[in-house]
């Protein structure tokens, strides 16, 4: 049985979701595909398995703290490639961004094949908004796209973390940050 509670942060009401043994998401509220990897209905329960650890990790998070995932038990719904990519995406160190291709080379090195465009679907497809750091992951043009959960809420996130903004741009305003 999937379980749902909800977060109220800085970048507004999350929803959590518990595959009765672990955390399988976190969306913002109104993010694009917000829920869209739990196969079956979820019901309410505050007290599901993974909330009270995530929450701490939350509560670290947004005070400005790096904190470790390690304590959270994860089980993010996805193919092996979108694991694959979104263990990358866990990889980057906080306060710092890679780019699609950084990722796909990567992985092609390791696997035989990625392409940019196939991380970016895996990327926007993440169902562990800021824990599986999806926001750190920038055009190779230091273009800030691609962000599910809404434009200002990956500036939000990058300011946040302390991120050197210098060459990144938003497209849709087309100037520097």
């Amino acid at each position: 049985m999937y379980c749902y509670s909800e977060y109220d942060s800085p970048v507004g009401m999350l929803t959590i979701a518990s595959d009765g043994k672990a955390i399988c998401g976190l969306w913002l509220e109104g993010q694009k595909y917000h829920g869209g990897t739990v196969p079956e209905p979820m019901m309410r329960d505050d007290d599901a398995p993974g909330f009270k650890e995530l929450r701490t990790w939350l509560d670290e998070y947004f005070a400005g703290k790096d904190p470790s995932i390690s304590s959270v038990p994860l089980a993010p719904i996805g193919s092996d490639f979108r694991q694959a990519v979104w263990q990358k995406l866990m990889a980057i160190p906080y306060g710092q961004v890679r780019t699609y291709g950084d990722i796909a080379a990567e992985l092609k090195a390791e696997r035989g094949k990625a392409s940019a465009l196939a991380v970016g679907g895996a990327v926007g497809h993440n169902p562990l908004s800021i824990i599986i750091p999806c926001h750190r992951v920038v055009g190779a043009d230091g273009s800030l796209t691609g962000y599910a959960g809404g434009l200002s809420r990956k500036i939000w996130l990058l300011e946040h973390e302390g991120v050197d903004m210098k060459g990144l741009y938003a497209p849709a305003h087309g100037t520097a940050l």
